[in-house]
């Protein structure tokens, strides 16, 4: 029997986040395979970004922020922005040579012996120092339950599985949620399908003007604030808004973004409200966002009543050996880039001393 294998730091996940971080761990002197190690599900470089529909070109991607140490240039906004941040991924990591594993999946962390966690995987185990958790969302798609869904005769579609626009030619499209995924989808969907309808839990807030640096601020103080009551952090655009462009206005002006309240129940043949309304559908496609993927982390028993784990800048207040990057005020690209500087440097005070530092 070989054992667990020995590291200071594990990071799980090769999005912009664990990347972020491996680049300054990498910075600090610590070595990749040696000192740390990546681990990434993903069958190939490109975070979530690689499973993203091809109708989502790199021009329409809102406020990519470049990696550390490496800017994003010369990309062709009507490319898939799949194939863009794909192969802009893929020179990261071979020029600054951090070697992830892919695709391994992380099945479990728990506590181990001396102190290390031991982090379980498809491709074995290890027994770290300290952990950066960087596993993002999209692997928990989030299915709204109504009243009758299971009797629904036509097809259901989550953004995860969104095919592109072609695949709803002719057909009667129930888009269900008020972000920027389902304002995207009615956009793209509706020259195509017979009838498009919107439904929200609620009314959808657009913002006008520039998204500012104070108005930055006081969207990540929100749901820092959120996070530190030990609660699910908030979706991105429940605290920015939906950015109004010129496509919105038009979409607006043609009836694509009106929108409907949430319907109460699923119909074998489409959706139905209490007052009597019925739509009839032959596709719901939930928009309805993603939750935060750390189901591996549950050994550790680091949520909090409220539902979610409670952090000390990027650190879990019930364990200091872990690091959260990619969630709550940093699910952002530039959160991210910040949130992997901020990780290495606490936990360079844990390997050299074995407390955390102050927060």
């Amino acid at each position: 029997m070989i054992g667990p294998r020995l590291v200071d730091v594990v990071v799980i996940g090769a999005g912009q986040a664990g990347l972020s971080a491996a680049h300054h761990l990498r910075r600090v002197g610590l070595q990749p395979e040696r000192d740390f190690v990546v681990l990434d599900h993903a069958p190939r470089p490109g975070g979530a970004w690689q499973f993203r529909w091809p109708s989502l070109t790199y021009g329409k991607v809102h406020g990519m922020h470049a990696l550390p140490g490496m800017e994003l240039t010369g990309a062709d906004p009507a490319r898939p922005s799949s194939e863009v941040i794909g192969a802009y991924f893929d020179s990261y990591e071979k020029r600054y040579d951090l070697r992830v594993r892919r695709p391994v999946e992380v099945r479990r962390v728990r506590e181990g012996e001396a102190g290390r966690l031991l982090v379980e995987s498809s491709d074995g185990t290890w027994a770290t120092r300290a952990l950066i958790n960087a596993t993002g969302t999209w692997d928990r798609p989030f299915w709204p339950r109504y009243r009758g869904q299971e009797t629904f005769r036509g097809r259901q579609v989550h953004t995860a599985q969104y095919p592109g626009p072609e695949e709803f030619a002719g057909q009667r499209v129930v888009v269900v949620g008020g972000g920027a995924s389902g304002t995207q989808h009615l956009m793209e969907i509706a020259p195509y399908a017979a009838t498009t309808t919107w439904v929200t839990r609620r009314p959808p807030v657009f913002r006008e003007g520039p998204f500012d640096e104070d108005r930055g601020r006081a969207a990540v103080a929100m749901v820092e604030e959120r996070v530190r009551q030990g609660l699910a952090p908030l979706s991105v655009v429940s605290v920015t808004g939906l950015p109004v462009n010129d496509a919105i206005r038009a979409a607006r002006a043609d009836g694509v973004l009106d929108r409907l309240p949430m319907f109460d129940r699923i119909t074998p043949t489409g959706v139905a409200w209490d007052d009597g309304r019925e739509i009839e559908a032959d596709v719901i496609l939930w928009a309805t966002g993603f939750r935060a993927a750390i189901d591996h982390l549950a050994p550790l028993k680091l949520r909090e009543p409220g539902g979610g784990i409670r952090l000390e800048g990027t650190r879990a207040a019930r364990d200091p050996r872990v690091h959260l990057v990619g969630y709550g005020p940093s699910a952002s690209t530039i959160g991210a880039n910040r949130a992997g500087r901020a990780a290495v440097r606490d936990i360079q005070h844990l390997l050299a001393d074995g407390v955390p530092a102050a927060a």
